[in-house]
């Protein structure tokens, strides 16, 4: 095969040749001057500004609020696109982390803008040295990140869920994995 032949030489059109064109993202760290795009990224991916408004009475919370572990994707002109957020929750009296809400504009749905934030954010949750991430979320979606249900691990919430809607993902192995209900922060309501 000479260069001209590679796939990645190929002048056509990526989305003429059956593939999706890469949409690049940059992730990073929420900023104060990001907290109104934050909220309006939450409402407009929402059928209510329930998930906006958690984000705003998460912000106002010490004990759930970890600095440095809300991230938000940008679009190319340097909108935000995408949102994640990482608060403090327990597992018996261990304490873990919750991801919610994880929302995209939707201008940006199905182009990958979600998937650069969180894994953006878990690899920043890895390097602190976070050993537990909890998701409720779709079984379908988050798997691709690692998480698997948090029953294995004899984690469960203390409320109604399908059990695969439940889900959990080891940051750091070599921390014994808690067990028990997840104790969430006030602000999510339950």
């Amino acid at each position: 095969m000479t260069d001209a032949d590679h796939p990645l030489n190929d002048p056509t059109p990526p989305h003429d040749r059956g593939l999706r064109p890469l949409a690049r993202w940059t992730a990073r760290p929420e900023t104060a001057a990001d907290t109104a795009a934050v909220h309006a990224v939450n409402a407009a991916a929402f059928p209510t500004e329930a998930e906006a408004d958690l984000v705003d009475a998460l912000r106002q919370d010490p004990s759930a609020w970890v600095p440095g572990l809300s991230y938000v994707a940008e679009a190319h002109d340097g909108s935000l696109a995408a949102y994640a957020l990482l608060t403090r929750c327990l597992v018996g009296n261990a304490p873990a982390l919750a991801l919610a809400p994880v929302a995209t504009a939707p201008a940006h749905q199905r182009r990958g803008a979600g998937q650069a934030v969180v894994r953006a954010l878990l690899d920043a949750a890895r390097l602190r040295g976070e050993p537990l991430v909890l998701v409720l979320g779709h079984p379908e979606y988050y798997p691709k990140f690692g998480f698997v249900p948090a029953s294995r691990y004899g984690i469960r919430p203390g409320f109604e869920v399908p059990d695969e809607a439940m889900m959990a993902l080891v940051l750091d192995d070599s921390v014994p994995v808690a067990q028990g209900t997840i104790e969430y922060p006030a602000a999510f309501g339950v």
